[in-house]
């Protein structure tokens, strides 16, 4: 079925100009993932290649994909860069969905660094996120034959939305940086953060439910460890007990946490109580009783706690209606705190959900009424991506 989105999205177009039909085979690409699609059978497989830099003492790694090498390149030179960067999955960079989409970018000529960060594989979140972030664009635009003309940009997927637009407010960077795509992403933490234990989340006065992804307990939990007391000698860690009932429940998602969780500190059960919270008018009292360290970080990362107005970048914020991880209100309270002009929403109704997407069969009432809008809309984030390649 995913080879058919192309005549189908071309159907749409008539006689397209070539950036809209290169757009149409991007988002062919994308949806075949690792599968056949008409710009693997047209164009050389990219390179990919493991880099190290050094920023001011931070030794720093990435994979970098290129079109084609870069000695005499020609027609396969990088047209502009993008650091591209995943949430915070166990696999970071080397997560299969990121490594595909960034193969696909460099297909269609751009040079993608997609960093390692430590913190993300280990589903820690932390301010420091936003500088390795600005770290990975200094390096790629210190090399004109990545970024020509200066042309880059970032592309960022759910957490890492926050801190892709912290590092793109920094002084340093604040002017260069042209775009930002940010998939699923937040501009209040702490809302998300209640949607993600709750379910439950605000749009125009009206509340609404979905039953959330376990991912956003997870990595809650797992950003805590930082920030518990080690265990005294003879106890068994707050860590080895988050670790053991992240791995019951994995095992069977019914199974039974109170005992594992009488033996946590007072810290480690205030992190649990608002994990396995469920009430949103519970929320802020739960939310107080975190370790103080760790809500002074919530804080930094909180986008809503940041003043977003001096934002140079064009912002494209892509958002699926069915996003049971960090609701889709998000990315329009996001594009209403920055400056006027700088930010487009397209929200997705049914074939996304977090950041994965999802097809009905082509042959289906659905396909037509409902996916066949989506791939559109999808069709002009795709097309503005490749508008912001070409630039002056």
């Amino acid at each position: 079925m995913k080879i058919l989105l192309l005549p189908l999205i071309l159907l749409l177009l008539g006689c397209a100009p070539t950036r809209h039909y290169e757009a149409a085979l991007l988002l062919q690409d994308i949806a075949a993932e690792r599968g056949d699609s008409r710009l693997k059978q047209t164009r050389p497989e990219p390179l990919r290649q493991a880099v190290t830099y050094n920023l001011s003492g931070r030794a720093r790694g990435a994979d970098l994909y290129l079109p084609g090498p870069l000695a005499g390149c020609q027609e396969r030179c990088p047209r502009a860069a993008i650091v591209a960067v995943p949430g915070a999955v166990p696999l970071g960079k080397d997560d299969p969905r990121l490594v595909a989409f960034a193969t696909t970018l460099a297909r269609a000529g751009f040079a993608v660094l997609t960093p390692d960060l430590a913190g993300f594989r280990e589903l820690r979140v932390r301010p420091s996120d936003a500088e390795e972030i600005a770290d990975a664009f200094n390096y790629l635009v210190s090399r004109p034959e990545l970024a020509p003309g200066g042309r880059a940009g970032m592309f960022a997927f759910s957490y890492a939305v926050g801190p892709a637009l912290l590092a793109a407010l920094r002084d340093d960077i604040r002017e260069r940086v042209r775009f930002i795509v940010g998939l699923g992403g937040y501009h209040d933490l702490t809302r998300a953060m209640r949607f993600f234990t709750t379910g439950w989340f605000e749009h125009a006065g009206e509340w609404h439910q979905i039953i959330p992804d376990d991912t956003g307990r997870m990595v809650l939990v797992y950003a805590s460890l930082d920030y518990l007391a080690d265990a005294r000698a003879g106890e068994v860690s707050d860590r080895e007990r988050f670790e053991r009932m992240v791995e019951l429940r994995g095992r069977d998602p019914q199974a039974d946490l109170t005992p594992l969780a009488a033996g946590l500190s007072a810290q480690g059960k205030a992190v649990y109580a608002l994990a396995i919270n469920d009430d949103p008018a519970r929320f802020p009292e739960l939310l107080a009783g975190l370790p103080e360290a760790m809500r002074a970080d919530l804080d930094r990362l909180n986008l809503a706690r940041h003043d977003l107005k001096p934002l140079r970048a064009r912002l494209l914020l892509v958002h699926g209606r069915n996003d049971n991880l960090i609701p889709w209100p998000e990315s329009l309270a996001l594009a209403a705190a920055v400056p006027e002009g700088r930010a487009e929403v397209f929200l997705i109704h049914r074939v996304l959900g977090h950041v994965d997407l999802s097809f009905s069969s082509v042959f289906s009432w659905r396909f037509w009424s409902e996916d066949l809008p989506d791939l559109w809309r999808l069709w002009r984030v795709i097309d503005l991506l490749l508008a912001e390649r070409e630039a002056a």
